[in-house]
């Protein structure tokens, strides 16, 4: 297959990349490097990077910034960075990506554990990643009937980045990159559509 990984770079995306590069064509993009630019934020790059690499057989987003922060003190400019950037920047490409894919294509968004497990300072993060549940479970059923498949893989705080968030995530069984990457390989090359694929 010929695969476009957006947020390649990233920690969850370097593992995806591995597992799925053992196998397919890869095309790596993101904000700043990779095979192809590109800022989800903007329908223009968007586009242009669609034009740049052409017709694929699947889309693996694995990007999105998030507002971490109390409720109390939270502005909505703040929580706009969650909706501008993780939902509607995996929702514009995948809009965007239909367009673009072979039948029989896939597309695969990235949501998140608290869509489910809410956690302090996380209201942005579990509305975002319950969001985008919700539009791939709508999207699935008028892609279906164009031999079109879509997935969200929902992973739980990554092993690799307890570091950095291990602190929002009291009491939670973190799970390895290399774990959650297969969800990935399951959404691109299974059958299934329409699913949340937890890796909890």
């Amino acid at each position: 297959m010929k695969i476009l990984l957006v947020g390649a770079s990233g920690t969850l995306g370097q593992a995806v990349a591995a597992t799925l590069g053992a196998h397919h064509e890869l095309l790596r993009a993101g904000r700043h490097g990779g095979d192809v630019q590109v800022d989800l934020t903007d329908d223009a790059s968007v586009q242009a990077m669609f034009e740049q690499v052409g017709t694929l057989d699947a889309v693996v987003a694995t990007t999105g910034r998030l507002h971490f922060g109390p409720l109390a003190d939270m502005r909505a400019d703040q929580f706009n960075l969650g909706l501008q950037d993780k939902l509607l920047g995996q929702v514009r490409l995948a809009l965007a990506a239909q367009r673009h894919l072979r039948v029989g294509g896939s597309i695969t968004l990235t949501s998140g554990i608290v869509s489910a497990q809410p956690i302090r300072d996380g209201a942005n993060a579990t509305a975002v990643n319950a969001a985008l549940e919700g539009f791939v479970r709508g999207a699935a059923c008028e892609l279906l009937p164009r031999g079109l498949r879509i997935n969200v893989v929902s992973p739980n705080v990554l092993v690799e980045s307890m570091d950095d968030y291990g602190a929002y995530f009291p009491g939670f069984e973190p799970v390895t990159a290399q774990r959650a990457s297969l969800a990935y390989q399951r959404s691109v090359e299974g059958v299934q559509s329409g699913q949340v694929l937890t890796v909890w």
